[in-house]
């Protein structure tokens, strides 16, 4: 076999991963039936304008119309579905218009019409519709604190809906009595719809869900509103059925990944498609698996490849307020686990191009990357302590930068060892 080039081949299986996801190639084998009236579109997440799209060119002939919401510069042209573009993370007031204009479409829909809902990763900020009498300002306060707090997806989305009128059902109970079809994105471990965006076309099923340690975890700067809703005891009624079908999930594009690995003479070890652990920790556990293949050809023997998917969580305190997402923080605590061992590569990155708050979707290393951190100046454990893991890959010229991607399976992670 010939000698495998490492960053090519991981740069390979990212790309097949986010080719797994593109809404152009993915999206029109799960369209309904068509309607024999009108099909309004509603939608929000990173993905809402290259579904649209992709909606409009599968069905040239139907009467379409709707609003969607992305985040900025990830819309795309479209010619009958408006796309409406918001802030993602923190949510601002072009989502708050924009959500307030998808529940008015979703609302006029009559029993003869079809409501299809197009629903992918970064929805829950990009459309914002808060519980009265929240602001949209109170509003980014808790999603400041849900990012800084270090929770898990989960939790974060029972806040999310818990406080908002779209969300947890709301845009489905809106289109009631349309026939209402979700195709949806998944960014979520596990793929619970009712988790992707907030679900906000699946009736939540956690109204009555403690969230009393979530409420202490986020502290303080809760706004007191804020805090009376999410302490309350409200379970909803479910009112109707959900219709939801998955067009892509991090599964899927985890496979596509390994069929490229095993193209090229290495064997894929998928480890699960919804890793949850905080950034640091996470890295650790990986460095002692791949140190495994080495040393003991378990799980499997080199070369190998090692696939995972999910969400890490990044805690950070106001004495550090470094710059970096959790996939180059992932990396950081991953290569100094391993401390330079030989034929160890790597590439993490946020299938939706973009890690955290920053311009690069991840980064990614090899045996030396310490040693050229070291030679820019920079000492690692000092920055991974600070959570400025883009600072340290920006000087060794280690990040990964594809743009938006227009789609959103969450992370993925490649560890390749020869």
């Amino acid at each position: 076999m010939s000698e495998i080039n490492a960053e090519a081949l991981l740069h390979r299986m990212l790309a097949s991963a986010i080719g797994a996801a593109n809404p152009a190639t993915v999206l029109a084998r799960h369209l309904p039936e068509k309607p024999a009236g009108r099909c309004l579109v509603v939608g929000a997440g990173k993905s809402a304008a290259a579904m649209a799209r992709a909606v409009e060119q599968a069905w040239p002939e139907v009467d379409l119309s709707g609003v969607v919401v992305t985040r900025y510069g990830h819309g795309v042209p479209t010619e009958r579905i408006k796309v409406r573009e918001a802030a993602h993370p923190v949510p601002d007031a072009a989502g708050l218009s924009a959500a307030q204009e998808i529940f008015d479409v979703a609302q006029a829909a009559g029993p003869d019409d079809l409501v299809l809902a197009l629903i992918s990763g970064g929805g829950s900020a990009l459309m914002p519709l808060p519980v009265l009498p929240l602001t949209l300002d109170d509003k980014r306060v808790v999603n400041r604190l849900l990012l800084n707090s270090g929770l898990g997806i989960e939790e974060m989305n029972r806040v999310r809906r818990r406080l908002s009128r779209i969300k947890g059902g709301g845009l489905g109970r809106a289109a009631q009595p349309a026939r209402l079809v979700t195709l949806a994105i998944s960014d979520i471990p596990g793929d619970d719809p009712a988790a992707i965006a907030s679900g906000p076309t699946v009736p939540a099923l956690d109204g009555s869900v403690d969230l009393s340690g979530v409420v202490a975890r986020l502290g303080p700067e809760l706004p007191s509103e804020a805090r009376a809703m999410l302490l309350a005891d409200e379970a909803p009624a479910p009112d109707y059925e959900a219709d939801v079908r998955l067009i892509a999930t991090p599964q899927f594009s985890l496979e596509a990944a390994a069929a490229v690995a095993r193209a090229a003479g290495v064997t894929p070890v998928l480890l699960g498609d919804a890793l949850e652990a905080d950034a640091q920790e996470l890295g650790k556990v990986m460095a002692g698996i791949a140190a495994s293949v080495r040393r003991h050809a378990a799980p499997a023997g080199a070369p190998a490849v090692l696939l995972s998917g999910g969400e890490a969580s990044v805690t950070i305190g106001q004495e550090h307020p470094g710059r970096g997402g959790r996939n180059t923080e992932f990396l950081l605590s991953l290569a100094l686990a391993l401390d330079g061992a030989p034929r160890i590569s790597a590439l993490a990155a946020d299938t939706d191009g973009i890690d955290g708050t920053e311009d690069a979707a991840g980064a990614l290393i090899g045996p030396d990357i310490l040693k050229r951190a070291k030679r820019a100046g920079l000492d690692p454990r000092q920055r991974l302590v600070a959570h400025d893991s883009y600072s340290l890959f920006e000087a060794c010229d280690a990040l990964i930068k594809t743009g938006p991607t227009l789609t959103n399976v969450n992370d993925f992670r490649a560890i390749l060892i020869l």
